[in-house]
């Protein structure tokens, strides 16, 4: 956990009025508490990891809970109204902006998201169901995305479309 927390606390700088940074030390407590065989000796971490999430929630609009398998170097960029179901699995180096959702299609249908390694989800951006979005991929601001994203593309568009990226040419 405490590898984790230092990766977190460079990755955000050491800045703790930055949002992200509360809610991943949050998130990671809420995992570590699961290392703890004995319900007992669990139940007041669980209770304390409770308000804290809580207390997150309302000071930052950003709801991300221990369930959700996070990867190392989740930078939440902006303050609020992000939502990430705890099926959802998000991988490295993912950046996300405010009024992001990751979460099922509807509800009592099983299925979230698995976003790869390196995706850059715009703002308002909605990825929703059982889908996977491949490493490398930029999701546009305000893209609903419903379908599978391939790896290196860029989906943009209400519901999104997808463009596979031209490498950069070399300078």
């Amino acid at each position: 956990m405490f590898e984790y927390i230092r990766e977190d606390w460079r990755t955000y700088d050491g800045d703790l009025t930055k949002q992200g940074l509360g809610v991943m030390l949050v998130y990671r407590f809420g995992r570590w508490r699961y290392t703890l065989r004995q319900r007992w000796l669990r139940l007041p971490f669980s209770i304390l990891y409770k308000a804290l999430k809580l207390l997150s929630q309302i000071l930052t609009g950003i709801d991300l809970p221990c369930e959700t398998q996070v990867g190392r170097r989740l930078t939440i960029e902006h303050f609020g109204d992000i939502i990430i179901s705890g099926d959802a699995v998000i991988g490295d180096d993912v950046i996300i902006r405010n009024g992001v959702t990751i979460g099922l299609k509807r509800t009592g249908i099983a299925g979230a998201p698995v976003i790869g390694n390196r995706v850059d989800i715009g703002a308002g951006a909605k990825i929703l169901g059982p889908i996977h979005i491949g490493d490398d991929v930029a999701i546009g601001a305000n893209a609903v995305v419903l379908k599978d994203v391939p790896a290196n593309s860029l989906a943009v568009g209400v519901p999104a479309r997808i463009i596979p990226r031209t490498p950069e040419p070399p300078n």
